[in-house]
């Protein structure tokens, strides 16, 4: 830690004050509310706002009202380096959830990890995230279990032989998608007759799709966001090709349907969560979701939605002292025990391997949902 890094963390380390006996409990709040990322960082938003405001009108955690701290960190790693440098230094907030991009939480998350800080990711599900540090949790899938299940499900579906592959190679979660999808296809004993690459902010892929086509493949694995994803499928379409894809988490977006419409249709992508899973749990939350921003959630949202309640589960078994120091440590200590059922379904953190040596954080225990895209939506696979 640098010194003045030090410094940063013994002045915060003073601010954290209750008065009376009850307080506002201070949650930071870092995503992607401009830029490309916002497709995703909007809806995240949403989803901890409507979470506070059920949390609040029961009365809070144990009489403490939730008081969100929202900042945009564009979906950049420099911004995110600074957010949460406000958010813990300045803003003084028990917790951070965010970033929105597994880019911006390998630049970010050691902040709050060397200041014993929780950071909780709802979007984050690259290899490694939680290998930051003990103090790193996320209740997004991993694309490890998620991915696997979505290829064999495709398989099944559309009796896949061989594929090609299309995936952004600059971006941390383009990147460990295609390392599972890799991974997961050799398992299976499905031949690759091609692999591509594109980079960030590519809006032309006919020369990557003019090889796929060539090579004839049954179906197309992309690891990509929704926008590319998007444009990539209408292209696809555009030479004539009909093969169906299979998308990570990164398709999971209105954004994907905006672009591509009916394109899209025959799409495969996993996901803990669907819209059209009718648990109490997630009717509710889609229903409230509706009545507060007139429109329908999605994957982003819901985990949001779940994580704070999460949090609030795990803050009800914390005593808060009025010390920064040892009340981050105590929603640190108290957070892995949490098992939760939500709109997302039922939840349990599991403890991440440790490499080199580090302690590690916690991944999300859950099950993945394949979803298809049918009409211009993602609808549950039978």
């Amino acid at each position: 830690m640098s010194h003045q890094l030090k410094l940063m963390v013994a002045s915060a380390l003073l601010g954290w004050t209750v008065i009376g006996n009850a307080a506002d409990i201070k949650v930071g709040v870092a995503e992607a509310l401009t830029g490309p990322a916002a497709k995703y960082g909007v809806a995240i938003k949403n989803g901890f706002t409507l979470a506070a405001d059920g949390i609040n009108a029961k009365g809070g955690v144990n009489g403490n009202k939730i008081a969100l701290v929202v900042e945009d960190e564009q979906g950049k790693k420099e911004e995110a380096i600074n957010v949460f440098k406000k958010l813990i230094f300045q803003e003084k907030v028990l917790l951070i959830f965010g970033p929105t991009l597994s880019n911006s939480a390998f630049a970010a998350d050691p902040i709050a990890n060397a200041t014993k800080t929780v950071v909780f990711g709802t979007s984050n599900t690259a290899d490694g995230i939680t290998n930051m540090g003990p103090f790193t949790f996320r209740n997004s899938v991993m694309e490890a279990d998620v991915l696997p299940v979505t290829t064999r499900a495709a398989v099944k579906k559309f009796n896949i032989k061989k594929v090609a592959v299309l995936y952004g190679n600059d971006d941390a979660f383009t990147k460990s998608g295609y390392d599972v999808f890799k991974s997961a296809l050799a398992d299976q004993k499905i031949s690759v007759t091609d692999t591509e690459t594109y980079a960030k902010g590519d809006v032309d892929f006919k020369a990557q799709l003019t090889k796929i086509k060539a090579s004839n493949p049954d179906a197309i694995v992309c690891s990509c966001l929704a926008e590319e994803a998007a444009n990539i499928i209408l292209q696809t379409r555009s030479l004539g090709m009909k093969q169906p894809f299979i998308g990570g988490n990164g398709f999971n977006s209105p954004k994907l349907f905006e672009i591509a419409k009916d394109a899209a249709d025959d799409t495969l992508m996993g996901s803990p969560w669907s819209i059209e899973n009718t648990s109490a749990a997630n009717k509710k939350f889609i229903a409230d979701y509706k009545a507060k921003f007139g429109g329908e959630p999605d994957q982003f949202a819901a985990q949001a939605f779940d994580a704070l309640n999460i949090v609030a589960e795990a803050l009800k078994t914390v005593k808060l002292t009025g010390s920064i120091d040892k009340d981050r440590i105590a929603l640190r200590n108290a957070l892995p025990a949490i098992k939760f059922e939500g709109a997302t379904g039922k939840f349990a953190f599991r403890r991440a391997a440790a490499k080199d040596g580090k302690e590690a954080g916690y991944d999300a225990q859950q099950e993945a949902i394949v979803n298809i895209a049918k009409g211009g939506k993602f609808i549950l696979l039978k």
